[in-house]
């Protein structure tokens, strides 16, 4: 806030504002439709920039709020500028998809701008206007600014929020709730006044307190009527809605297949000599998005829907597995992770007990974050840590994966519920965020770069040299000379 405050009062120095007197201050809502973003694999985080001008350039004067995700944002934070009406106020409305690995702006991240006088705003109380891309070319895209003059009141009130047994409105684990409050406007319109922070997995909120202007929020008026409305975001949600992690678009890859393609690419190479199982990848894609067939919860199946012969032709079968399976299936929760570690650490185990010992596993799990078998899948990971095989997690959205950092064990030794430790730190944990506008080469260079380490260290530690191709039959060599 203060950093904000002080870029305003920066700029207003700037402009040659501060010895004029104002005649009065003016707060501009802007929302945004019809977005589209530079990067086709994913929807834009959303922020829009003010920018005033003055001696022919362009001053920042305030910004928006990140949205994360969404192509039609209704921002909640009001901009606040105050109005000469004998000048000509040129003001520039910039559209940026900030990308959350670095909030600054760049050129490059410059969906479209939309040009304006703050007198035609206020005029017309509600200004809608295409935004336009570099070299003045119109887009679908569009800006929407709302203004309203503040009356003299400078109070201010505290509020707060709880609920109490909200509706699960998520498939995969408790709801993400967050509240939204709108002023209804004279012609009964709505005008957002604040949106709270979302409470992850609670049906029973309490939303921190927040302050807001009497201005702001009933334009002085103590009659003003108010809608509270509770919202939820979706972990994944229905794979034929388009909001969905797992909606399949028809011309691009969503996020899961983003990720599966990445890692899977490199790890099928190795499927002669360091056996992947694919058929385990590809059921880990939806094993933490459980099914729901008639009164059954399943959290492990084969995507392919043949359990008798489930593996996939590399990483091009488990895509066409993973695309023919999402029409026939719901998805539903809880949300257990530890029935397929489970599972890919039996097959583990067995191949420890055989005489050549020669085949790890490695499990890839994508997953949208909020997990509700911690206590079994840290019990699983202790077990697993001491068999051939890793666990790759890739966090998919925009989720709190804070248990996920813990399962990663980068920060400390993990621990089973009963205290016992990790043999060996198995598990390596990527944010798929953080490489949203990265290649998909960076992403698995990120999530594989433990495990040759990982690989040796567990054969050094059994004590087992790798073999030479002179050791193998001509009729079971892995590789052709």
């Amino acid at each position: 806030v203060s950093s904000m405050s002080n870029i305003y009062e920066s700029a207003e120095a700037t402009l040659g504002l501060c010895n004029s007197s104002c005649l009065t201050k003016v707060e501009l809502r802007v929302a945004c439709q019809g977005i589209s973003d530079r990067d086709a694999l994913s929807k834009p985080d959303p922020c829009v920039v003010l920018k005033m001008q003055s001696h022919g350039q362009w001053f920042e004067v305030d910004r928006t709020e990140v949205i994360r995700s969404c192509i039609s944002p209704v921002f909640s934070k009001v901009l606040l500028v105050d109005y000469y009406f004998e000048e000509v106020q040129r003001l520039r409305y910039e559209l940026h998809d900030i990308s959350p690995a670095h909030n600054g702006l760049r050129d490059t991240d410059c969906l479209g701008a939309m040009e304006c006088t703050l007198g035609q705003i206020v005029s017309q109380r509600k200004l809608s206007k295409a935004l336009l891309k570099q070299g003045n070319a119109t887009s679908k895209s569009s800006i929407t600014v709302t203004s309203e003059e503040l009356s003299g009141n400078d109070d201010y009130v505290e509020l707060s929020f709880r609920a109490r047994k909200l509706d699960d409105k998520d498939f995969f684990s408790k709801s993400d709730p967050f509240l939204e409050i709108f002023r209804i406007n004279d012609d009964g319109s709505g005008s957002l006044v604040h949106r709270t922070e979302t409470v992850m997995n609670d049906l029973s909120p309490v939303w921190k307190s927040f302050k807001v202007s009497l201005n702001t929020l009933c334009s002085g008026d103590h009659d003003r009527q108010l809608k509270v409305a509770i919202d939820f975001t979706a972990s994944n949600g229905d794979p034929k809605n388009s909001c969905s992690l797992h909606y399949i678009h028809p011309y691009q890859p969503n996020e899961y297949l983003k990720a599966l393609v990445a890692v899977g690419e490199i790890c099928q190479d190795y499927d002669s000599s360091i056996p992947v199982d694919i058929t385990l990848c590809c059921e880990a894609c939806l094993c933490v998005n459980s099914t729901l067939t008639r009164s059954q919860v399943s959290h492990d199946f084969a995507v392919n829907f043949d359990e008798d012969n489930p593996e996939c032709s590399g990483i091009q079968g488990v895509v066409e597995a993973y695309q023919g399976c999402l029409p026939k299936i719901q998805l539903y929760g809880p949300t257990n992770i530890a029935p397929i570690i489970q599972k890919v650490a039996s097959s583990a185990s067995e191949e420890m007990h055989t005489k050549e010992a020669m085949e790890y596993f490695i499990l890839l799990i994508l997953t949208d974050g909020v997990i509700t078998d911690m206590a079994d899948t840290r019990e699983a990971i202790v077990h697993a840590s001491h068999l051939p095989m890793s666990v790759i997690i890739v966090g998919v959205g925009n989720a709190d994966f804070s248990d996920m950092q813990m399962l990663d064990g980068d920060d400390g030794i993990l621990r089973s519920p009963k205290g016992e430790p990790v043999l060996r730190d198995i598990v390596q944990f990527v944010p798929f965020k953080d490489f949203k506008h990265a290649s998909p080469a960076a992403l698995a260079k990120s999530v594989l770069a433990e495990v040759p380490n990982q690989v040796v260290d567990y054969y050094n530690a059994k004590g087992i040299h790798p073999k030479c191709l002179s050791d193998y039959d001509e009729s079971t060599r892995p590789f052709s000379p």
